[in-house]
């Protein structure tokens, strides 16, 4: 064996050595200097493959980490699910992703690994994105292993000659074929996970996305685009067809007009240069908003909407909220209220989820106290996976690392509004140090 390459015992997955990882970046960074315009499509052709090939090679390390895991856990008696959850977390700070996307690239990783030669193989050689073996994946997931296999033979003479929409209806439709039962099984589940959603958008803008059965989204969708087409009868209304939509959408769900106005209840982070300045504030639930937005809220200077406003002003030069302490063992509401204002979103790095659980940084059973700075917000998931013993948080509300796997990382709340971030670093070792210890290829965000 050479020192470019070792073999990690029992899992047939070889581990770079420093020097070629090395030698390769050295190769992205060199200047392009190719003389026809066919050397330079002929060498993205390749990259664009090599990036599949090693979305590959991610999943294979995926699957051996988890095993080895496994073999850890299984003598202390630790329940299989926790190990999935952790191996999660591991994949998840590996690639700089939520834990929720790292445990869902672990389920894909065992699927393409272990039950889909075809598109493993094309994976590898690069023809197919890690994207469309996700949906392969998805496709397939109510299927047994056997039919899962068959579907994925049925659909290898088209892996990576045909549409990723293509590809999606044929293994759909090798899916019925293989399974009718199933696939209406799983249909009837898919319409009890009906849900409304909100995300930010650019420019104060939101996103409101309704996932709902298809009759009932093609019915709205039709009930909106013929209220614009009466909007465009009408020779008076200047309004886009995409306006009347999204303002009819807006009138029917809340039930009023334009001329109503609205109520609005909102929690308002604003240090006290937002007043007469222009330092940005935060609105809970939804982000950064200019200064000129949060004195209309704050004041309700809004014609149209009647606001209740719960403002928490930032301590001048620190930002710091009024901290709360309590004797209690859980966190009561206001004290958990502050927290969640606090950090937003789950503290675990890279995770965006919604804030379930308030719970402690040192744990209570270890001495921690019920404090705003032994206080952490958390999805229900990483909570969860915390209390895994080969998984630890330590810091406190200023700043936590979570240690798993050999990887380390920081999280820090979000900097109240009218501060910079602070200086943070997720790990003292370089890129080269990091993918030849652990042996895991780290995917830039």
């Amino acid at each position: 064996m050479d020192d470019t390459t070792k073999t990690s015992a029992g899992d047939g997955v070889a581990v770079f050595g420093v020097a070629v990882v090395s030698a390769f970046r050295e190769q992205l960074t060199a200047p392009i200097s190719a003389d026809a315009d066919t050397d330079l499509l002929a060498e993205l052709r390749a990259l664009e493959e090599l990036k599949n090939a090693i979305s590959a090679r991610q999943a294979r390390i995926t699957v051996a980490v988890h095993e080895r895991q496994r073999d850890r856990d299984v003598p202390r008696g630790i329940d299989p699910a926790d190990t999935a959850r952790l191996v999660g977390s591991h994949v998840a700070l590996a690639r700089r992703c939520s834990p929720h996307l790292g445990s869902r690239l672990l389920g894909l990783a065992h699927a393409v690994v272990e039950e889909m030669p075809h598109t493993l193989a094309a994976l590898t050689t690069g023809v197919i994105s890690e994207g469309d073996a996700t949906t392969l994946c998805r496709e397939t997931a109510c299927l047994t292993k056997k039919d899962r296999g068959t579907v994925d033979a049925g659909v290898a003479d088209q892996l990576g000659q045909v549409s990723h929409r293509r590809l999606e209806a044929t293994a759909r439709e090798h899916a019925y074929r293989v399974d009718p039962a199933a696939i209406v099984a799983r249909r009837a589940r898919a319409e009890t996970q009906r849900r409304v959603t909100l995300r930010p958008a650019p420019d104060c803008m939101t996103q409101l996305t309704a996932l709902l059965p298809v009759k009932d989204g093609v019915a709205c969708y039709a009930a909106l685009t013929t209220a614009a087409g009466a909007a465009r009868a009408d020779s008076g209304d200047t309004r886009s067809p995409g306006q009347v939509m999204a303002d009819t959408l807006t009138e029917r769900v809340t039930g009023r007009t334009p001329a109503d106005g609205v109520n609005v209840q909102v929690n308002l982070l604003m240090p006290v240069d937002t007043l007469t300045g222009d330092t940005p504030a935060h609105l809970a639930g939804y982000g950064p908003i200019p200064a000129d937005l949060a004195r209309q809220l704050a004041t309700g200077s809004d014609e149209n909407t009647r606001v209740q406003v719960r403002r928490l002003f930032t301590h001048p030069g620190t930002g710091d909220l009024i901290g709360m302490d309590s004797r209690a063992r859980t966190y009561p509401g206001l004290l958990a209220h502050l927290i969640r204002l606090r950090d937003q979103t789950c503290r675990t790095p890279f995770c965006n989820g919604t804030i379930r659980h308030i719970d402690h940084i040192r744990p209570h059973a270890s001495g921690g106290e019920t404090t705003e700075r032994d206080g952490q917000g958390l999805c229900e998931r990483c909570n969860y996976v915390k209390e895994h013993p080969d998984y630890s948080v330590t810091g406190d509300a200023g700043q936590t690392t979570t240690s798993t796997g050999g990887l380390t990382a920081t999280s820090h709340p979000p900097p109240p509004p009218g501060l910079p971030p602070p200086t943070r670093s997720y790990t003292e070792r370089t890129l080269i140090d990091f993918i030849w210890v652990e042996g895991i290829y780290r995917e830039a965000s």
